[in-house]
């Protein structure tokens, strides 16, 4: 999914001019003709969301000063350029006190809005990064703090948001990689025990014979090496939250003591003499399907149902394909500042070929890839080159992996604008599609689909929002036939079988 604008702007042929350069730079735009419908679309409970915005200053009613009032009033932070007729300094200082990132004149060119969107969108992303650490680090992290537009992601946030509400245990499934500590933080920052301790315990890296001491604790002396007392990550989160990392992992002889902290709300210290009473809330994690745990004897029932109260799984990576492009500029925004280099942006052409993988190891891989690119990286501009690990990888259909390897035929993409992220493709010369075969006979309907899929990815030049507008399919539809469409034609560019 592309970064949505939203243009604000009372002059119809302006507002038209504004939106054509915003859908050539490759962005979703969001066409409002007064300040107080933009208002209406940025503080509505249920707001879609907006990643920048351009905002005419001269408007009938609530002009663009207004918006940017009650915008800082609202606590709405999108990045704001504003534009206007008038290119007068006390407009434009007026406009950057209120708030607003950068100003163009009308009528604004091409180039010069595609540079102003960019930065807005890299530095917010930039100030987003930056705050997302500091909340994390603050123990104040918030499901705003979580990069997703995908519908699969909608029910998760909402289950979590109303599990933040109460201290039900929670359980949170999925793999390796999509963000379960972030999911168990923001429960933590969005609850009334958002001032207490968030403690993290990985109980995958605790050696066996020291899970209990680490957890309940142990009395000095209470056994060999014990020369100081400990009093362990359950006491050391009262009042706050317990996150249980890799509970799977945890040892049948733990998972006893466990159950009874639980089922009592005490816990007692190895060596200890009498039991001490302690106000956790427990959110527990596994990669592993705990129930084919206690099925297969490595898990206790009985604590699998005290844990699976509330159970929340995160759909991996694969399944959430439009959270990509908007992961992407995050990472590309933090590394290159942590790293001092001057990088604008991700080529459209990286970004389709990054989408269309699987990434087993899921946002951990992507953010760990993006870094990799950053720091080998030689131009402003990361494009498909800066990405050679990920060539040979499987491109899936989002629902199960290939179990043979498979490479990627050299890319057959057109060159790229720089900074625009749009692909510019030649258009086809025609739109009639033939319906026989050489021999009269009425060709394959899946064969008909992919030539329409590509000449409207040509017509439309690559924007492959528009594209899936336009054919009336959702993106995560319109790459996966694109994916089928490579995978049964090699010969085009797709996945082919090293065997």
């Amino acid at each position: 999914m592309a970064a949505t604008i939203l243009i604000a702007d009372d002059d119809a042929v302006q507002r038209r001019l504004v939106e054509n350069m915003v859908q050539k730079c490759g962005y979703e735009p969001l066409v409002v003709d007064n300040g107080d419908a933009a208002i209406a679309l940025l503080t509505a409970p249920d707001a879609q969301a907006i990643d920048a915005m351009v905002l005419d200053l001269v408007m009938p009613g609530l002009d663009g000063l207004g918006v940017l009032a009650k915008m800082r009033e609202a606590g709405v932070s999108v990045p704001v350029i504003v534009q206007t007729a008038h290119g007068g300094i006390d407009n434009v200082v007026s406009a950057m006190r209120a708030g607003a990132q950068d100003f163009v004149v009308k009528p604004v060119g091409f180039e010069r809005l595609q540079v102003s969107l960019r930065n807005a969108l890299n530095t917010s992303a930039l100030k987003g990064e930056l705050q997302r650490i500091r909340h994390s680090r603050e123990g104040r992290l918030t499901f705003a703090d979580i990069i997703t537009r995908s519908e699969a992601m909608a029910a998760v946030l909402r289950t979590a948001q109303k599990a933040a509400t109460s201290s039900i245990p929670v359980l949170i499934e999925g793999e390796s990689g999509v963000g379960k500590e972030l999911f168990a933080r923001a429960i933590h920052g969005s609850s009334e025990r958002k001032t207490k301790p968030f403690v993290a315990v990985n109980c995958g890296a605790i050696p066996d014979n020291l899970v209990e001491s680490i957890l309940f604790g142990h009395e000095k002396g209470a056994f060999t090496g014990a020369t100081e007392r400990h009093m362990g990550k359950f006491i050391e989160a009262s009042g706050g939250t317990l996150f249980l990392d890799e509970i799977g992992e945890l040892p049948l002889a733990a998972q006893v003591k466990l159950l009874r902290a639980l089922q009592e709300g005490t816990v007692e210290a190895v060596g200890g003499r009498k039991p001490v009473k302690v106000d956790v809330r427990i959110i527990s994690a596994t990669n592993r399907k705990l129930l084919d745990l206690v099925k297969n004897g490595a898990f206790r029932e009985d604590l699998f149902y005290r844990l699976h109260v509330l159970p929340l799984t995160i759909p991996p990576l694969r399944m959430r394909r439009e959270d990509i492009p908007h992961l992407l500029r995050h990472f590309l925004a933090r590394f290159a500042a942590e790293e001092n280099r001057t990088i604008t942006g991700i080529s459209g052409e990286a970004v389709v070929h990054l989408a269309q993988l699987d990434w087993p190891g899921n946002i951990r891989q992507l953010e760990n890839t993006v870094y990799r690119a950053v720091v080998l990286s030689e131009g402003d501009l990361l494009d498909l080159s800066d990405f050679p690990q990920t060539i040979g990888q499987a491109i899936s259909d989002g629902e199960h992996a290939h179990s043979e390897p498979l490479v990627v035929a050299p890319s057959t993409a057109p060159a790229m604008v720089s900074g625009s992220e749009i692909p510019i493709a030649p258009l086809a010369n025609a739109g009639s599609l033939a319906m026989l075969t050489a021999t009269g006979e009425v060709r394959p309907l899946e064969e008909m689909e992919n030539e329409i899929i590509r000449f409207a990815i040509s017509h439309y030049r690559g924007q492959m929002s528009e594209v899936a507008r336009r054919l009336k399919i959702g993106r995560s539809t319109l790459y996966r036939k694109l994916d089928e469409a490579t995978a049964d034609d090699p010969a085009d560019g797709g996945a082919q079988d090293t065997n």
